[in-house]
């Protein structure tokens, strides 16, 4: 490994649909791992957001804009809500790391790391397309120098809230938001851990795709998380990111190719 990529930090997408499951010799990998490597971890919170109230599992909380994509309805009130899991996950994710010798720093992204753009205004809320105010954005900005002196051993966690221009604070997706946490902090490898093994493309497991082609089965193929996960992984690559892996493993086997699915430019 070159003395440049080593420096680089690597980013991890904590899957918010996963981290109950992550075992104890998955933070081992991880911890290790960050001995040698600056690690900036971003998390998501769909379980414990579901888990917090039953309103959130309502297919009434999920709605699509004119292009397909989803997006959870956020008001003020679920912004309360996310930052409430979000420290409680925090808390978690800090102790796990310390309690194996790693030093780590919450970051909330709407305290100035995260800006967002200009939300969509109109959405489908079951068959009709509706006008209302929905408090997501797309990321439009990082400042990767918030994140301080990124160093082998200290992790900073981040949680993907953003504030837009009106400065409100605002929902983004999170495998984007790691995305351009990645490309802003110059990492090398972003990884996306969740609960699938690998890509599916026609019922088969992929272990390698290109950029262009992932992007083609995005847009034709995809759905849901997966669809997100690969526009996310299109956006690191364009940014600079060199590789971007999407599995369930430990981190070293994702980055070694050992399974999950990696995605190149190339």
């Amino acid at each position: 490994m070159s003395a440049a990529r080593s420096a680089a930090p690597t980013v991890v997408k904590l899957g918010g649909s996963c981290l109950d499951s992550l075992a104890e010799a998955w933070w081992d990998d991880l911890a290790d791992y960050g001995r040698a490597r600056p690690l900036v971890l971003v998390h998501g919170w769909s379980k414990p957001l579901k888990r917090l109230s039953p309103r959130y599992s309502d297919p009434s909380a999920i709605l699509r804009d004119r292009y397909g994509n989803q997006s959870r309805w956020t008001t003020p009130e679920v912004i309360e809500d996310i930052k409430t899991v979000s420290a409680g996950l925090g808390e978690e994710v800090v102790a796990r790391l310390e309690s194996r010798g790693r030093t780590a720093e919450r970051v909330l992204g709407s305290d100035g790391l995260v800006g967002a753009g200009e939300g969509e205004r109109w959405w489908w809320r079951g068959k009709e397309l509706v006008e209302l105010e929905n408090l997501v954005g797309p990321i439009n900005r990082v400042e990767a120098g918030l994140l301080g002196d990124l160093r082998p051993g200290h992790c900073r966690l981040v949680t993907p809230l953003a504030r837009n221009s009106a400065g409100q604070e605002v929902n983004t997706d999170a495998d984007r938001a790691a995305a351009a946490v990645a490309a802003a902090a110059g990492a090398s490898d972003l990884v996306l851990v969740t609960d699938v093994t690998h890509l599916l493309i026609d019922g088969e497991p992929v272990s390698s795709i290109s950029a262009a082609e992932a992007a083609e089965f995005r847009d034709r193929g995809a759905t849901g998380g997966m669809r997100k996960k690969l526009r996310a992984a299109g956006e690191a690559l364009d940014g600079g990111v060199e590789r971007v892996v999407i599995g369930s493993a430990p981190v070293t086997d994702l980055l070694a190719g050992r399974t999950g699915t990696v995605i190149t430019r190339a």
